[in-house]
């Protein structure tokens, strides 16, 4: 089914995110991605809309996350959908890899720019590719058939200079072809709500759906920080800070608070609910 689809229909569309598993050796491969079908079976009671499989540059990891993409649909019978970004591919390149996507029967894509490379502090564009995810999804939009979603920054994208501009950058994805904005993970849900109020204001008028990342262990803190910007709450904060040396009160204390975060969002009409899994079912499941 469509993105499109999917937020018409008045049943609350809930979908998860893995990553393709790393790997030492090219020998590991098959085992690691069954434990991660394992986690993803655990999960497949709550009928997803679709699980999103991220992406990184490289054939390793491109080979991988196709792999995975394939053995969700197959062996889950759940419509996965693959991530795809800017980094380091030509428009040639972009082309046959989408198509073969498109021809195994896969529906939706999550269009990106993307980060830039390890050891890389700015993004580059590459020869005859793209440098932004605008200009990804209208490519997208005009070579093939496929639902498109792109993703959205509530606290604003790092390296943009204000929420606004930010925005103004959303509209120009959405106005290209995209179907459904999907959002960085956030803690504050009034960020959230101001975020969808400002993009409706600009005239975006896709869905707008919250990405969810529970917090089960202290040390997700820092990385939470350092990768997404995103900033907790006080109070949420400080008994963080107080259990720190307790795993199993953090994880209690994280796990309640995404329930109240959920039904905060569901209360205000959201219609679905992303979840930023880690690979493993229990923090959402």
């Amino acid at each position: 089914m469509k993105l499109k689809e999917i937020y018409k229909s008045s049943k609350l569309a809930i979908s998860f995110e893995v990553f393709p598993p790393k790997m030492k050796e090219i020998a590991e491969k098959e085992q690691k991605i069954q434990s991660l079908l394992d986690e993803l079976g655990l999960l497949s009671r709550y009928n997803p809309a679709f699980i999103s499989v991220t992406y990184g540059a490289g054939g390793s990891t491109q080979e991988t996350t196709f792999d995975v993409v394939l053995q969700i649909k197959e062996k889950l019978n759940i419509q996965p959908m693959p991530h795809f970004t800017c980094v380091g591919s030509t428009r040639t390149e972009i082309l046959e890899y989408i198509k073969k996507f498109e021809e195994q029967g896969i529906e939706n894509i999550l269009a990106l720019r993307g980060d830039p490379p390890k050891g890389q502090e700015q993004f580059v564009k590459p020869k005859d590719g793209f440098g932004y995810a605008y200009e990804l999804v209208k490519f997208i939009k005009a070579h093939t058939d496929l639902g498109i979603g792109v993703a959205g920054y509530p606290e604003c994208h790092q390296e943009c200079p204000g929420l606004d501009i930010d925005i103004q950058y959303l509209k120009q994805k959405v106005d290209c072809g995209a179907d459904v904005v999907i959002t960085q993970l956030f803690y504050d849900n009034k960020r959230y709500f101001e975020f969808v109020e400002k993009a409706q204001a600009k005239g975006i008028i896709v869905p707008i759906i919250p990405g969810i990342l529970p917090i089960t262990t202290y040390s997700q803190l820092d990385k939470i920080g350092s990768m997404s910007g995103c900033a907790l709450p006080q109070e949420f904060k400080e008994n963080l800070e107080k259990h720190r040396d307790n795993p199993e009160a953090i994880k209690s204390i994280g796990l309640e608070f995404a329930i109240n975060q959920c039904s905060e969002l569901l209360a205000n009409g959201v219609r679905g609910l992303h979840f930023f899994t880690l690979n493993k079912a229990f923090a959402t499941g």
